[in-house]
């Protein structure tokens, strides 16, 4: 048998004593020193073992990992009803005294009046009846299918905080996981639990090295008893789903959806895995700061990572002790969960207050990656898609994305829907988009989803429990804040910059309307995507330039060389009135105002101003564009569009002069509209399925 020592790395920490360190929401503690001893990992081969890193290593000796199968778990319990049939009892005799409650309100008529003391009795069932039940009450906040409005907010406050176990039992862990005592491992460890969850408790502790480190400790017979009470709770939703058909959800697969994400947040190796990925992806951000994870001493049941000295961000007496810009940090936070969600996918499903610090040196720190989902791509796009259709108020296009993110099956009758849409997003987009308050439109789509047979998948769920607790930790800091003023720079930015054909799409529908563009929707597009930190002005033209001259982009031309032609008739226009008007004064003739429509007008100023957001854009440079125009004339594309221009241009002065000189009467303006000669007919924006952009 071989030897090998590891030693850990050596990661920054944070130090401050004017700052008070927490993990979670509980205060710190003091710690005991314990005597230096080395500490040693047995390995059979050292010349295999050498060149593996400490993560694998910690992966290897964790052994197998915790996973949830269904089937073993029904196998196992089958042979033991004496031991389900007391837990399930002891259940329903939990629950009996409230569900009496729920019929003596539906008898009395006092359903709605006494709905929030039951929604809050319910709380304190799922907290008394332990782990499982904990979890899934908190998944149930998120399933507006499932749970009318006032449970789910009662619902969202439901904490997993539990008695702390003995340390005995907690340090027997250690060693088992780890191969030799707490004193042997960590030079200092909290004589208590600074904060104890329903899974499992958390040390402070220092490493031999002088790192300070949170040393979290799995709960003893955890497997055995949510193993149980998610076998009892699977059986009951089967039996559920099978004998009420107003239950329109799957509610077995949603119990398989739970036990697995609590099986994996059950195996800390697998947390530790998370975190590292959480660090590769987002840690690189400004002012994002993930801790390390120490896998020499990390094993499946014990996790050991960086301690993060911190103040919550809703302690703002202390942060603004600390001389910390809570707002600016919040809208770090925004950012970083919009990368998560809409970019990578891989995103933090519980930033609740006690996991989003506040660190002395001005940076936003996430804790606890146990809850973690993924978005997939076609799911992150058809997000971005729906908030198209959202400004477009196109609530047909809207419910139709709906049944693409699988919410809606596709056999729905969207008719009754499409106008319960208009009714919750009409009121809310009264002003922008950018203003729409988060929770508020959460609330009233929460009831049209209990109203309607939607499906609320796990991702989405997850989603909106992040985004609305992002929302209220913000709100508590600053009561103005508006999550999606901050998010709309971002989300511009990538409409502008994507160049996935879903996206270009959405841009096109988003651009034009019935054949004609909206200026001012470019306009705003620009203005708020200067504003997203990484936008590069320069790659979104050279992007710009290689979408307009492929194939994709003959439509986008064709617009262009249309709205250049009344651009330039405009100004010629503008030019040829205002040389009448001089002339004259001369020959004291009272000019006649220049015969332009308004539309024109307007698009021609909103040109101007998008040519000034441009040079106004960090990055911009007028010189390199005006580089680029010698390589873009050769364009054939160019070329044609030019001729195309000149041809235009020639129509409309020939249609001038003719009105203008051998006509007698005025030109007819209706509604604001100059009615010009017919020219040739314009193109009209394809169908979306027709042509890919």
């Amino acid at each position: 048998m071989n030897v090998k020592t590891v030693s850990p790395a050596s990661p920054p920490t944070y130090a401050n004593s004017a700052t008070q360190p927490v993990l979670g929401n509980l205060k710190d503690a003091n710690t005991i020193p314990l005597p230096a001893v080395p500490v040693a990992i047995e390995t059979d081969t050292v010349t295999s073992e050498v060149l593996k890193s400490a993560r694998d290593i910690a992966f290897e000796l964790a052994g197998e990992a915790v996973r949830y199968d269904p089937v073993a778990i029904a196998a196992e319990y089958k042979n033991r009803p004496l031991e389900v049939w007391g837990r399930l009892l002891s259940v329903i005799w939990t629950f009996f005294g409230f569900t009496f409650s729920l019929w003596f309100d539906g008898k009395t008529g006092r359903t709605a009046t006494n709905e929030k003391r039951r929604a809050a009795r319910l709380r304190e069932i799922l907290s008394q009846l332990g782990p499982a039940f904990i979890k899934i009450g908190q998944a149930l906040s998120t399933r507006p299918d499932l749970v009318p409005p006032a449970y789910l907010e009662e619902l969202t406050t439901l904490q997993d905080q539990l008695p702390p176990f003995p340390n005995e039992v907690a340090y027997r862990f250690i060693e088992e996981e780890l191969g030799a005592h707490p004193r042997e491992i960590y030079a200092e460890i909290s004589p208590d639990p600074i904060a104890a969850a329903s899974l499992g408790q958390v040390y402070k502790g220092k490493l031999k090295t002088g790192e300070t480190v949170a040393i979290k400790v799995q709960r003893p017979g955890l497997a055995e008893n949510i193993g149980l009470d998610i076998y009892i709770l699977r059986r009951v939703a089967l039996w559920a789903q099978n004998n009420f058909k107003m239950i329109r959800s799957d509610l077995a697969g949603i119990m398989d959806e739970l036990g697995e994400r609590i099986y994996e947040e059950m195996d800390y190796t697998h947390e530790g895995q998370n975190a590292e990925r959480f660090r590769e992806l987002y840690g690189h951000l400004k002012d994002i700061y993930v801790p390390s994870i120490y896998w020499q001493y990390t094993r499946r049941r014990v996790l050991t990572m960086e301690w993060i000295t911190g103040i919550k961000l809703t302690n703002l007496e202390a942060v603004k002790a600390q001389g910390i810009d809570a707002p600016y940090l919040i809208e770090v936070g925004v950012q970083c969960s919009l990368r998560q969600l809409l970019e990578h996918g891989f995103f933090h499903a519980d930033p609740h207050p006690g996991n989003l610090l506040a660190t002395p040196d001005g940076k936003l720190a996430y804790l606890d990656f146990g809850m973690m989902s993924e978005v997939k791509p076609y799911q992150r796009y058809g997000l971005l898609e729906a908030v198209v259709h959202l400004v477009n108020r196109d609530f047909e296009g809207l419910a139709k994305d709906y049944v693409k993110l699988d919410f809606l099956t596709p056999d729905t009758d969207l008719t009754p829907i499409i106008p319960a849409l208009a009714r919750v997003f009409n009121n809310a987009l009264g002003a922008s988009v950018a203003e729409l308050n988060f929770k508020s439109i959460t609330d009233e789509l929460s009831a049209v989803m209990y109203e309607y047979p939607f499906r609320v998948p796990a991702y989405y769920a997850l989603i909106i429990r992040s985004l609305v607790t992002l929302e209220g930790i913000a709100i508590n800091v600053d009561p103005e804040f508006k999550v999606l003023s901050k998010a709309y720079p971002y989300v511009a930015k990538r409409l502008l910059s994507d160049p996935a054909p879903e996206l270009r799409t959405s841009l096109q529908e988003l651009l034009f309307k019935q054949g004609e563009f909206r200026w001012n929707r470019l306009e705003n597009l620009l203005n708020n995507a200067r504003d997203s930190e990484d936008y590069d002005i320069s790659k979104i033209l050279n992007q710009a330039l290689d979408y307009l001259f492929s194939q994709r982009g003959d439509f986008i031309r064709d617009r262009i060389v249309l709205e250049l032609i009344k651009s330039l008739d405009t100004l010629s226009n503008n030019a040829f009135a205002n040389a009448k008007s001089v002339v004259g004064e001369w020959f004291g003739v009272k000019p006649h105002p220049p015969m332009v429509s308004q539309t024109e007008q307007k698009n021609l100023e909103h040109i101007k101003r998008i040519w000034d957001i441009l040079q106004s854009t960090p990055g911009f440079d007028s010189m390199k564009v005006l580089q680029l125009l010698p390589q873009l004339l050769v364009k054939p594309e160019v070329q044609n569009m030019g001729q195309q221009v000149v041809g235009g241009l020639a129509q409309r002065v020939v249609a001038r002069v003719i009105r203008e000189f051998l006509l007698s009467q005025e030109p007819v303006v209706i509604s604001g509209e100059t009615n010009y000669p017919k020219i040739p007919p314009q193109l009209s924006l394809p169908a979306a399925h027709s042509k890919s952009y």
